[in-house]
């Protein structure tokens, strides 16, 4: 059971710091010790989690992907209460937070656990930044219309220069991302391959790649490369690119956690309720008329 659980809200997100407030003290009803912040950049936040059982995050995708970052590195699993758009890796709304609440200090849930990856930024001989990303790792073009350059080696050996807007390196859970946005296949959260997509390539390799369980690519941004390049983790812009600059991402040691209440198959349905278009109500549902064929309808009514 919980003993410890930290409360995060989103910090642009007014409604959450009054949620965030009524969480904890519904935890602490239940029996277990519970701290709040609304601020992700606070100092204090790190082992704070690191001595905690749970993170109960609010807000959407973006706040879900920050928190199991945060989590993964202290192997604690992260709940997700939907105060955003989409929602998909959060597991509860805003208006049921209370119920879902309930049945987690009943312990009727489970624990989903997600692959990582881990991007590392070299420069010469010099490491500059590692990061661990669960959704993807991107090599883009900044500010310039043009686009950029990207080598691609796989397991060490050159496999293709893209020409192309960027390259992306996704998670099974980022296939369902920017990954999915630019035409990549949709693979199982329990996989624990990696895809290599290009968006928007000239002349070059267009199709996705779906590489092997441990699999390592390393992206270089080349010499003759003109234009601006940037490094975005998980939606997160980080630093610009130099010419010789090369980026290594393979598996990461860490695990993204999540607590589920839904059914263990719940994957496909779910996101197939996102994607598809909701059946429209039955007082709507009326057979739609084309608007040349009214505008037509409507000639022949008038008078010659």
């Amino acid at each position: 059971m919980f003993k410890r659980v930290g409360v995060l809200g989103h910090p642009l997100r007014p409604i959450t710091a009054e949620v965030c407030s009524e969480v904890a003290q519904t935890v602490r009803q239940r029996g277990a010790e519970a701290w709040c912040y609304t601020t992700w950049g606070a100092a204090e936040i790190r082992p704070q989690v690191a001595e905690s059982d749970l993170i109960i995050a609010i807000g959407g995708d973006g706040s879900m992907l920050r928190a199991a970052r945060l989590a993964a590195q202290y192997d604690v699993p992260v709940f997700g209460i939907n105060a955003g758009h989409l929602g998909f890796l959060t597991e509860s709304s805003l208006s049921e937070w209370d119920q879902a609440l309930e049945r987690l200090f009943s312990g009727m849930y489970w624990i989903e656990t997600r692959m990582m990856i881990r991007a590392e930024t070299w420069r010469n001989d010099s490491r500059l930044l590692v990061e661990n990303a669960l959704n993807d790792v991107v090599v883009s073009r900044g500010g310039a219309s043009r686009s950029i350059l990207v080598e691609t080696y796989i397991d060490g050996g050159w496999t293709t220069t893209y020409n192309a807007d960027g390259v992306i390196i996704a998670t099974p859970t980022g296939s369902t991302a920017y990954a999915l946005a630019v035409g990549g296949p949709i693979l199982p959260p329990e996989l624990a391959n990696i895809l290599v997509i290009p968006v928007a390539p000239h002349l070059s390799l267009d199709r996705p790649l779906v590489l092997a369980k441990g699999a390592v690519v390393e992206l270089r941004i080349p010499d003759e490369t003109m234009s601006e390049a940037m490094l975005t983790v998980d939606g997160e812009n980080l630093n610009p690119l130099r010419s010789g600059d090369s980026i290594v991402v393979q598996g990461s040691e860490h695990r993204a956690r999540f607590v589920r209440l839904r059914e263990r198959h719940y994957f496909y349905r779910s996101l197939l309720d996102r994607l598809e278009p909701h059946e429209p109500s039955r007082r709507a549902r009326q057979p739609y008329q084309p608007r040349r064929a009214r505008l037509d309808a409507l000639a022949e009514d008038m008078p010659s």
